[in-house]
C-alpha cells in the first residue's frame, strides 16, 4: 500500500514469495491466498501471482538489487543517531533517492529516469480512497445473538443463533457474514471491555419490547397498580449504578402482575415492604408463590406493659387482692 502510494500508481500483477502470511494454501499452480491479501488485489485491481516454491526463476530480477540497495543504505546510516522514527525514514528516503538518482554503469540514465520514462506510465491509477487493512475472524454466534471479539459483544440476527459466522474487522468496523452474505455491520468498540452493540431488529420479538420501556414508563405503570408497587419498582430502579441494568428486574415484576393479579402483586409488595426497606423482584416473587399475600395481617399484640416497666403484679406473689 505505502509503495503503492510512493509510485503514484498501482501494477497489474504482483508476485510476492509464497509468503506464510499471504498464502494460506501452498499449491503449484492455485495457491491459496489469504483474505486480507485478496483483498487488497481486489481494491487495488491487481491480480497476485505468488512465486512458485523453489522457484527462483519465478521471481523478478530486481530481488537482487532489493538486497544491494539495503546493504548499502545500512552501511551510509551505521555511526547516524536517530531519536524518532520519523527521521530515520527521512534518512532512509533520502539514501533511496541518492541511488535511484546515481546514473548507470554500462548505459545512459538512471534508476529514476528508467521508472518515470518506461514504468510510470503502465501504472493503473489510484482509487480514490486507500485501502485498510483487515483481519479476519471465525465465532460462534452465541445464544444471547451476539457474537465476542475482543472483549466486545456485537449483535447479529437472532435466526442465526449457534451458526458459524465469519468477521471481518478493521479499526473502525465490524462485519459478520453467514456464508458469503453480509449480515450484521457494526461500529467497532474501543475502551473498557464488556462493551454491546445491540441492534433492535437483531432481538426476537419478546426482546424487544425492553428497548421500549424506561424509567418514566415502569414508574407510571406501577404508580396504576399501587404506592407499594411503585415504592418497589423505584428501589429496585435505585439499586444499579446504571439504569438500564434494573429495566430486567422491572419487568420481571410487570410478568408477577399479568400472572398473579395487580391486585395480589400490590399486597404482596406492600409485605415486602414491611419485612425490608429495600425489597427485591426475587422477595416479592417469593411472597407471591408461597401464598403470603393471602395470609390475614398480623394483629398487634396487647402491650401489658406499665408505666414502671415489666411488674408481675401482686396475684403473682400470693397476696391478696
Amino acid at each position: 500500500m505505502s509503495a503503492y502510494r510512493h509510485f503514484g500508481g498501482t501494477t497489474r500483477i504482483l508476485i510476492p514469495d509464497n509468503l506464510k502470511t499471504g498464502v494460506d494454501k501452498v499449491e503449484q499452480y492455485t495457491p491459496v491466498i489469504n483474505k486480507s491479501y485478496h483483498e487488497m488485489a481486489e481494491h487495488y485491481g491487481t491480480a497476485v501471482i505468488p512465486a512458485r516454491v523453489r522457484k527462483p526463476k519465478d521471481k523478478a530480477a530486481v530481488e537482487g538489487a532489493v538486497g544491494h540497495i539495503t546493504t548499502w543504505v545500512m552501511a551510509a546510516l551505521r555511526h547516524w543517531k536517530f531519536f524518532t522514527l520519523q527521521e530515520l525514514n527521512e534518512a532512509i528516503f533520502e539514501k533511496i533517492e541518492e541511488i535511484n538518482s546515481r546514473p548507470f554503469q554500462k548505459r545512459e540514465g538512471c534508476r529514476k529516469s528508467v521508472f518515470l520514462e518506461y514504468e510510470q506510465p503502465l501504472l493503473q491509477p489510484l482509487p480514490d480512497k486507500p485501502f485498510e487493512l483487515s483481519e479476519w475472524k471465525v465465532c460462534i454466534v452465541a445464544y444471547n445473538y451476539h457474537i465476542s471479539i475482543d472483549k466486545m459483544y456485537y449483535s447479529v440476527p437472532y435466526e442465526h443463533i449457534n451458526k458459524t459466522a465469519g468477521v471481518r474487522l478493521t479499526r473502525n468496523t465490524v462485519e459478520i457474514f453467514i456464508g458469503d452474505s453480509r449480515v450484521a455491520s457494526h461500529p467497532r468498540k474501543h475502551g473498557y471491555p464488556g462493551q454491546y452493540s445491540t441492534v433492535a431488529e437483531h432481538m426476537p420479538e419478546d426482546h424487544r419490547k425492553y428497548t421500549r420501556w424506561n424509567a418514566e414508563r415502569f414508574l407510571s405503570w406501577a404508580k396504576s397498580v399501587g404506592e407499594s408497587t411503585e415504592a418497589v419498582v423505584g428501589v429496585i430502579l435505585a439499586s444499579r449504578k446504571v439504569e438500564q441494568q434494573a429495566y430486567r428486574g422491572c419487568m420481571a415484576l410487570l410478568k408477577l402482575g399479568d400472572k398473579y393479579t395487580t391486585a395480589r402483586l400490590e399486597v404482596a409488595c406492600r409485605r415486602a415492604l414491611s419485612y425490608t426497606t429495600s425489597p427485591s423482584f426475587k422477595s416479592v416473587q417469593i411472597i407471591l408463590a408461597s401464598g403470603q399475600d393471602e395470609l390475614p395481617d398480623e394483629t398487634p399484640q396487647q402491650d401489658l406493659s406499665s408505666e414502671f416497666g415489666i411488674t408481675r403484679g401482686q396475684a403473682y406473689y400470693g397476696g391478696d387482692e
